[in-house]
């Protein structure tokens, strides 16, 4: 039946195409009604042989010159031609014989936009919204809510997309975009109020019910978001974001198990990504679960070999099972793309003293004092490294440099004082100890791990004494 119908509308359309040429060619030919120019000019344009249509619709206004359907659609033609002025003209023209075609108003939005005068667009529109109701107003809104977006007048997009809801609070479009936009403004609140609303009517919209968990994230009430977020996959099970971002509040809330368990779920409804991979990796991680969450590592560097942090992160699990070898081969990785990050090279210096390479690893805590001179961490690793290496004059040097790059950071003062104890100046130790104690006497216990062995010299132990007398005073 529909195969009869398509071959009489073919030929029906190839006959109306006949007698439009035998018309122009001042032939005999049937008289052609307004729809027949509308159908003539669709099939040009549909063939995108815009010449043609602009053709077509001038004759066709020659036959019927108060025809509005037939104005907007040479105002259509005019525009893919880009001429908007004569476009806004005949549009123009036309609204004073017919005013209810939404058409006429899209098409002058679209000019107006295309001539770069958006707020004349949106002066059009919402007065035109004025005019219409249901799908034709909610149609407008959509418009002038893009038009809003195009000259970033983004608080009104979200208040055109909550007056969308208000009059279809079903509409699917509408529900995706304004989870955007209520993140992009902040207005979390007012998405809650708007969605609660939606599902009284509507208690099974699962895009209701993620967009309300969305806006609860938004405030960072993560356990009111997962119980909105579980209602929306209770509804339907295959709804991949919603369990992404579920993953993502388990997250935050420091609930590593519970994450796994709806990432894995992401996993196993779309194609893999790296991101989602990482975070599984970083669950397992946190869980304690190193072997674990290196292989999800490695997965997500598999699909993402240009992420340096990655491989950093796979160093890491590594360095925890004290596994230096395959963890300086993965910071290799890291740093062939970024050389210069502290923690890549704080990461390839802790692994060189532990091979006993020692050079090699206070060069790469060399990088990092030099790249961050006011970082504790970085001359801490720097010091610890030249002592363990026992390469005690060079270690007193870089104390006095920390002191000083640091803005005179007490923690070297210890580090100062243990070293000229260790090179047998304990005299000018004794000195610097008192120093540091009036400085920070909550950091003693650096001094002391430095040379436990320390507070077995008399003259140190007594100078502690005195200031714990002194603190209970």
């Amino acid at each position: 039946m529909s195969q009869n119908r398509y071959q009489e509308d073919r030929e029906s359309l190839k006959e109306l195409l006949q007698q439009y040429r035998n018309l122009k060619l001042g032939r005999q030919h049937r008289f052609l009604e307004e729809d027949s120019f509308l159908r003539i000019i669709d099939y040009f344009d549909e063939k995108d042989n815009v010449k043609e249509a602009l053709e077509a619709v001038e004759i066709g206004l020659s036959q019927f010159p108060f025809a509005s359907a037939l104005m907007v659609k040479k105002a259509d033609l005019l525009i893919v031609d880009k001429r908007y002025l004569e476009a806004i003209d005949i549009l123009e023209t036309s609204e004073l014989y017919d005013n209810s075609d939404i058409d006429l108003y899209i098409l002058k939005t679209d000019a107006y936009l295309a001539l770069d005068q958006p707020e004349k667009a949106a002066a059009l529109l919402e007065a035109a919204i004025q005019k219409f109701e249901g799908d034709e107003k909610v149609d407008l809104l959509f418009e002038l809510a893009d038009v809003y977006d195009d000259y970033e007048s983004f608080e009104k997009v979200f208040d055109c997309l909550v007056l969308i809801l208000e009059q279809e609070p079903a509409n699917e479009e509408a529900l995706y975009k304004i989870c955007f936009w209520t993140d992009y403004t902040g207005r979390n609140e007012e998405s809650i109020n708007l969605h609660q609303k939606i599902i009284d009517q509507l208690p099974y919209s699962e895009l209701a019910w993620f967009n309300l968990a969305a806006a609860y994230q938004g405030l960072k009430l993560y356990e009111k978001s997962i119980d909105a977020y579980q209602y929306a996959v209770a509804i339907d099970d295959k709804f991949d974001y919603a369990y992404r971002n579920m993953g993502d509040a388990y997250l935050r809330l420091r609930k590593y198990k519970e994450a796994v368990e709806v990432l894995e779920k992401v996993v196993a409804l779309t194609r893999p990504e790296d991101v989602i991979y990482e975070a599984i990796g970083h669950c397992y991680h946190k869980l304690g679960k190193i072997a674990q969450a290196r292989f999800y590592y490695k997965k997500a560097v598999h699909l993402n070999p240009d992420d340096s942090k990655l491989y950093y992160k796979i160093a890491v699990t590594y360095m925890l099972e004290k596994q230096w070898q395959p963890a300086v081969k993965q910071l290799e990785n890291a740093m062939r793309m970024h050389r210069a990050i502290t923690e890549y090279n704080l990461a390839m210096g802790e692994c060189k003293a532990n091979l006993g390479q020692f050079k090699e690893a206070v060069h790469y805590f060399g990088v990092v004092v030099k790249h961050k001179p006011k970082n504790v961490s970085g001359w801490e690793a720097l010091i610890n490294c030249l002592l363990t290496a026992e390469y005690f004059d060079e270690a007193l040097l870089q104390s006095k440099n920390a002191f000083v790059a640091t803005d005179h950071k007490p923690v070297f003062l210890f580090y100062h004082s243990a070293i000229l104890f260790i090179i047998g100046k304990s005299k000018d130790g004794l000195i610097l100890l008192e120093q540091a104690m009036v400085a920070a006497p909550k950091l003693l216990k650096k001094f002391i791990d430095i040379r436990p062995s320390i507070l077995q010299n008399a003259q140190v132990v007594d100078v502690i004494a005195r200031f714990k007398r002194r603190r209970k005073i």
